[in-house]
């Protein structure tokens, strides 16, 4: 009797080792062991006006030329705004591939700017799953018009503004992709004591893939500030367009009410109305150079 309960506590035993044997085979087949990043959820580092999610590999330099011409209701003489052009030139480098810099200068207000932009989250799936990206952007302005009275005191602080962005996309599959950017200006000096220095805002902006190359966008920003506290009428700038891809060259092209393109001029900035026809015709190039070569790009 001892023998034979011996044997069958024996067995016992060794069905709990295979079992848990075969348990653990099954787990290790259902998890996955690497994470998949998701990339191109937007075409370029700006959806239009606005930065996206997207920022510049290690290595890599953007060259960037935007135009923003007159607006359209400027009429036939003016040949719809074309006769009338404003100009960015930027520079944007990938430090590592979580940070990208950027410098510029815009035509409109001779303005200089400068903006740091942080990859926080990633999403992804498999043995990492992540729902959204994350990005930071923070940035600098400095407008060097000449000030309008040079009879008194002016301050070089008064030119600048700082602008603070949370950049949060989500590709939702391989043709849809959506971003929320929660914003906000400080501007040193302001035109009049109605107009608050601090100015909060929330972006919106979209993307559909209707081609291999070719995607709409679309990009609007709340302005949360109450329109009375402010000495000339704003509006929320609107955009929509679409991106051209040709191997080496981004085309981004569109109408918006906004003719600045910086986040300081375009965020409490916009004065034109769409349903007036204050609509500019605009676009980005983006030419992208590899300076710095890696053996294997890393996955993140």
């Amino acid at each position: 009797m001892r023998r034979l309960s011996l044997t069958f506590l024996l067995s016992l035993i060794g069905l709990g080792i295979f079992a848990q044997d075969d348990l653990m085979n099954i787990l290790n087949q259902n998890t996955p062991s690497e994470t998949n990043y998701t990339t191109a959820t937007f075409k370029s580092t700006r959806i239009m006006n606005g930065h996206s999610i997207e920022r510049m590999p290690s290595g890599q330099l953007d060259v960037r030329i935007s135009h923003r011409f007159g607006t359209l209701n400027s009429g036939g003489y003016n040949f719809f705004g074309l006769d009338q052009s404003n100009i960015h030139l930027g520079l944007e480098y990938g430090i590592t591939n979580w940070l990208m810099i950027g410098v510029g200068r815009s035509e409109f207000e001779k303005t200089f700017d400068g903006f740091a932009k942080f990859s926080i989250l990633r999403q992804s799936t498999g043995a990492k799953e992540m729902p959204v990206s994350v990005s930071v952007l923070t940035s600098v302005a400095l407008k060097t018009l000449k000030f309008p009275d040079q009879t008194r005191t002016n301050y070089y602080t008064s030119r600048l503004a700082y602008v603070g962005q949370v950049l949060v996309a989500r590709k939702i599959n391989e043709i849809f992709s959506v971003q929320l950017t929660p914003s906000y200006v400080h501007r040193n000096l302001v035109a009049t004591e109605l107009d608050p220095n601090d100015i909060w805002a929330l972006g919106a902006g979209a993307r559909l893939k209707v081609t291999k190359r070719i995607s709409l966008n679309g990009e609007y920003y709340a302005i949360a500030n109450p329109k009375t506290y402010l000495s000339q009428q704003i509006y929320n700038p609107l955009s929509v367009g679409f991106d051209i891809e040709t191997g080496g060259h981004v085309f981004q092209l569109f109408f918006t009410n906004s003719l600045g393109m910086t986040e300081k001029q375009f965020i409490g900035g916009t004065t034109g109305q769409w349903k007036k026809g204050d609509i500019h015709f605009g676009f980005n190039i983006s030419r992208v150079f590899t300076l710095k070569k890696h053996k294997k790009a890393p996955n993140y």
